[in-house]
């Protein structure tokens, strides 16, 4: 069973044959899905699931805090599973891809006491930017 299913069941989350194929098509490392990605990959295993109960079953998994919804410049919502293992993203600028990254350091500590004007500070986002290696190569 996928990690994200097994977390899902933990929570007690009633387990259809819908949110349990939308679980299966975001499984793996890397998966940063649209959702119009993820209803073309399930209606791929189960050809009666709408659009509509994909993008409700995605709403549900991160209101829950089990997927992570990431946006990049003004390209649509991607979905990542991988709402429990911190890590940043490297975006490919030309076509998009995404990469989860783990770099060291803590970037909540890297923010100086004067900069940050009074705010408790719970969460960072950092986005590194770039040219993947198959848009590199055809350039």
């Amino acid at each position: 069973m996928s990690d994200l299913l097994e977390r899902l069941r933990g929570r007690g989350w009633r387990m259809t044959a819908q949110r349990r194929v939308v679980a299966e098509v975001l499984e793996g490392d890397h998966v940063h899905l649209t959702a119009d990605e993820v209803h073309a990959r399930a209606v791929d295993r189960l050809p009666e699931i709408s659009r509509a109960t994909v993008y409700n079953t995605l709403g549900e998994m991160v209101s829950l805090g089990e997927v992570i919804e990431v946006s990049t410049d003004r390209r649509a919502k991607r979905y990542d599973p991988n709402a429990h293992r911190p890590h940043q993203h490297l975006v490919c600028g030309r076509c998009g891809a995404i990469r989860d990254v783990h770099p060291s350091g803590n970037p909540l500590a890297d923010l100086p006491d004067d900069e940050r004007f009074g705010f408790t500070v719970s969460d960072v986002e950092v986005t590194y930017r770039g040219i993947c290696p198959n848009c590199a190569a055809t350039a």
